[in-house]
């Protein structure tokens, strides 16, 4: 099979920003492990929609490792040039999450895409955010920093709504403590918007790889404590992507032949008892959803989140929303 591409010169050149994006993350995050005497590669997998017909793209995967207990790092382009009757031309991304092992070194994602309707009209969604377990001031402002410089004029927005859109209202807290999201954006100037893109993509992953190194540069022992702290934590973060994400659900119900690259943002191990005591928290019908998503877990304590696992919960998420189609606006 072979990937074609969208013919159309602005999706072809967010193409090549995006698997920029991802060759510089990727070379970054190897580089770090080589340093640390732990070379820990990241794995290409090639994904196809309609057999290559409609795209597809690569991520590069890693897990289990000294370093990174899960970690992917995907771009991708689907497009419907072929297709007259949907208004869709193409939607060209990266989407990006690493969870490393010490809990003192925090999780991360990013996502980077555009989206372009055959009317010729696009728009870019940039979202940021540093998610750690055990927090540290001092990382949330370097982050912070960084963004700032990179989109000072969108900054304040982008925030505002990060700190909108992350937050999960049944537990009163956010997932992650520095959001950036900035949505439907476009200008008349596809040049200077690339630029921006760009400029908070580079910023977002420079920043985050000087926090990890300064994470894992002889890093104390991990407590018993830091090490629930962890596990709680990256059980909120799958709570929060399975019943919340907007951009997760969207993927899953589009099409099936993604499932394990969408759900490549959930972390290792997840605590199945808490989210069990979070189930009477949930409105009609999303209580359903979360049942139904701790239902496919295996029955043990912490729960591994393996391949086949990802498949059973894409599943559930995909089977709640088709019966359940009112219950998305429901998310963020």
């Amino acid at each position: 099979m072979k990937r074609t591409t969208a013919t159309s010169t602005n999706a072809a050149r967010a193409n090549d920003l995006v698997t920029g994006l991802q060759q510089r993350f990727v070379q970054g995050l190897e580089r770090l492990a080589a340093a640390h005497n732990s070379p820990q590669s990241f794995t290409p997998v090639e994904w196809f929609r309609d057999e290559g017909l409609h795209g597809g793209g690569i991520r590069f995967a890693t897990r289990d490792g000294d370093l990174y207990g899960r970690g992917s790092v995907n771009a991708s382009q689907v497009h419907y040039d072929d297709t007259p009757e949907k208004k869709l031309g193409s939607a060209t991304a990266i989407s990006t999450i690493i969870h490393p092992v010490h809990p003192l070194a925090p999780s991360v994602h990013i996502h980077i895409s555009w989206t372009e309707m055959k009317s010729g009209r696009g728009y870019w969604r940039v979202m940021a955010d540093l998610n750690p377990s055990n927090e540290i001031d001092t990382d949330r402002e370097s982050f912070f920093a960084s963004l700032r410089k990179a989109a000072p004029a969108q900054f304040a927005d982008a925030r505002a709504e990060g700190e909108r859109y992350f937050y999960i209202p049944v537990l009163g807290r956010h997932r992650g403590v520095a959001h950036f999201y900035l949505e439907n954006y476009s200008t008349d100037d596809m040049e200077a918007d690339c630029r921006l893109a760009k400029s908070i993509g580079e910023a977002a992953i420079d920043s985050y790889l000087n926090i990890l190194t300064h994470a894992l540069n002889n890093p104390p022992e991990a407590t018993r404590v830091q090490r629930a702290r962890q596990l709680a934590y990256h059980t909120l973060y799958f709570f929060q992507v399975l019943t919340l994400d907007r951009g997760t659900t969207t993927g899953l119900l589009v099409h099936d032949q993604n499932d394990l690259g969408i759900m490549g943002s959930l972390p290792a191990h997840v605590d199945r008892d808490l989210l069990k005591s979070w189930a009477e928290k949930m409105e009609k019908p999303q209580d359903e959803l979360l049942r139904g998503l701790i239902a496919v877990l295996p029955d043990q304590s912490p729960v591994l989140v393996d391949e086949a696992v990802k498949q059973k919960l894409a599943a559930v998420v995909r089977n709640h929303y088709r019966a359940h189609p009112e219950a998305i606006a429901m998310q963020a």
